[in-house]
């Protein structure tokens, strides 16, 4: 870079550089010709959900002032916790839950290998893991050759099943094996295929690995693992070193070397906030994507959808180990994707898309993007003729403390923000009335599906404000037609408005409403739900989602 000061030095109190990359070197030259410290950067244990070479950028990384963890040639930071460090029970508990945590949530230093299921065991199976031919980690991990290691592992295991694990690269064509798969020994099962790495070790008896970070995924696990190189976690008397390093004479617990690289070793970044964080919050980052993505598995072919909807469909259902793809029901698929309740034949299965309940900043029907959608897999949640996963969810569903809790707290948020479905600017205040009961009656598209779908004698606006002036003769009618209905997208106006209601606000917002209103009238609008988040009685003249439950 350009050199501080005009011309000089004195500004600079270090340099940094990837690890022990070649392109280091003039910054280590110049680092040390200067006095100052050179820093080791790194990718952390726990990176990201897919890898940096697809554009996933890290959510942790390492910062060395000594060497760098996978270079056993030399002392590191890492390595100087391991060897010198005091770790209490305090720090031991953290770390027993965390890896607890990353092996329940399937978690690895990269997170977009899908699960591979290796089929009924019929002897003990061995897991041999290949690494990218010429890696760093291998060299400076003072790694014996592939095919030794290998060679000993047929030889130690005469009666097991040996697996041997492709690397991802490999997989990929962006580096070469370390093996020849025509000069194989016949025992080995190679798994050429994407796979993520707790699942496969789930389903094996012992790990061999020279340097991977594999090996110690495999004792987090609880498996047994055999090491023909120097990783950070060998040498520590926890694995079958094939490969010493005398300088490493501590005796270390699998929550000892988990907390010295995971806990004091990486530094951690929060994807939604971008700032500095602790383990646990990537940890849970990460499970809540992958079990998101994990849905999504297989081949989805969205049927119907307009050119603007293309734009932004694909990253609501992509995930692991998935395709989507824009065409006709009848093309081979895993499911058909479309949109609301579109009729598309008979295929395998059909999943159903719509707006979420927290949309957007602006009107879909004003070309704004959605924020949230659903994807329902049974039905839709606005058509009460049939089932639909949020009705089965409502009744035979199970909620957790911590789903209650965290309910709770967006239940509160939500209300306190003031936030709806669509979220407009307006400016209209709300007169209201402080001698009588404010009634919100809310108006609708009256075309929409939810009111084709989901009423039966009141399918109007002028009918819904008619029966609620009826229900309600004394009460501050407050009517607010729909948003898409003012703008003139949809139908739906109602010439008399003004003479069944005592206040007609078009531009007002829905939290404006709702904080006047002490009771809310609907056909099947989400303002209903909106309206008992924050507290208020509820009537509803259709079937709506939330209606049913003792609520309305």
């Amino acid at each position: 870079g350009e050199r501080a000061g005009g011309g000089g030095w004195s500004g600079v109190e270090g340099m940094g550089g990837g690890g022990r990359k070649n392109t280091t070197g003039r910054a280590r030259r110049s680092a040390a010709r200067l006095g100052r410290p050179f820093l080791a950067l790194e990718d952390g244990c726990l990176r990201s959900m897919g890898r940096g070479k697809h554009g996933h950028a890290p959510w942790s990384i390492v910062v060395d002032d000594l060497g760098i963890y996978y270079d056993a040639t030399r002392t590191s930071r890492l390595e100087h916790l391991l060897q010198f460090g005091t770790f209490g029970g305090a720090e031991c508990r953290r770390a027993r839950r965390a890896i607890e945590h990353l092996v329940e949530a399937n978690l690895s230093k990269y997170n977009h290998a899908p699960d591979f299921d290796l089929g009924p065991a019929t002897s003990r199976r061995v897991l041999v893991v290949d690494q990218s031919d010429g890696d760093l980690s291998l060299t400076l991990g003072r790694a014996r050759p592939f095919d030794a290691m290998l060679r000993d592992t047929l030889e130690e295991h005469p009666d097991a099943e040996i697996l041997l694990k492709t690397h991802p690269d490999a997989l990929a064509g962006r580096a070469r094996s370390s093996f020849d798969p025509a000069r194989l020994d016949p025992r080995v099962r190679v798994l050429g295929a994407p796979a993520s790495p707790q699942h496969l070790i789930a389903q094996v008896d012992h790990v061999v690995t020279r340097t991977s970070q594999f090996g110690f995924e495999a004792l987090m696990a609880g498996r047994s693992v055999t090491l023909h190189g120097a990783p950070f976690h060998g040498g520590w008397g926890l694995t079958d070193d094939r490969v010493s390093v005398p300088r490493r004479t501590a005796r270390r617990s699998v929550e000892e070397i988990f907390a010295a690289a995971y806990l004091r070793y990486a530094r951690y970044v929060d994807p939604e906030t971008e700032q500095r964080c602790e383990l646990e919050t990537v940890i849970e980052r990460l499970a809540l994507q992958r079990r998101l993505q994990e849905r999504n598995r297989g081949t989805t072919v969205a049927v119907g959808f307009s050119r603007w909807k293309q734009s932004f469909v694909p990253a609501f259902v992509s995930g692991i180990g998935s395709t989507v793809r824009f065409g006709a029901a009848t093309e081979r698929a895993d499911r058909v994707l479309v949109w609301g309740t579109r009729e598309v034949g008979e295929p395998a299965q059909v999943w159903r898309m719509e707006d979420g309940f927290l949309r957007s900043v602006g009107l879909g029907s004003d070309l704004h993007a959605p924020s949230s959608l659903v994807v329902d897999r049974v039905g839709m949640y606005y058509d009460p003729r049939t089932p639909s996963e949020l009705e089965a969810l409502l009744q035979q569903g199970a909620f957790s403390e911590d789903e209650l809790r965290r309910a709770r707290v967006l239940r509160g948020r939500i209300a306190a923000s003031g936030l709806s479905k669509y979220n407009p600017t307006t400016a209209q205040r709300v007169r209201g009335n402080a001698e009588r009961d404010v009634v919100l009656v809310v108006g609708q598209v009256e075309d929409d599906a939810s009111i084709r779908l989901g009423c039966v004698d009141v399918r109007t606006n002028e009918a819904l404000l008619t029966e609620a002036r009826a229900a309600r003769p004394d009460a501050h009618l407050l009517y607010k037609p729909h948003p898409d209905v003012v703008s003139g997208n949809r139908i739906g106006a109602v010439g008399a408005a003004a003479q069944i209601a005592d206040e007609v606000v078009a531009d007002a917002s829905l939290a404006e409403c709702l904080h006047h209103a002490a009771e809310v009238h609907t056909m099947t609008s989400l303002v209903g739900f909106e309206a008992l988040l924050r507290g208020l009685r509820v009537v509803v003249y259709g079937q709506p989602f939330y209606a049913g439950w003792g609520l309305t």
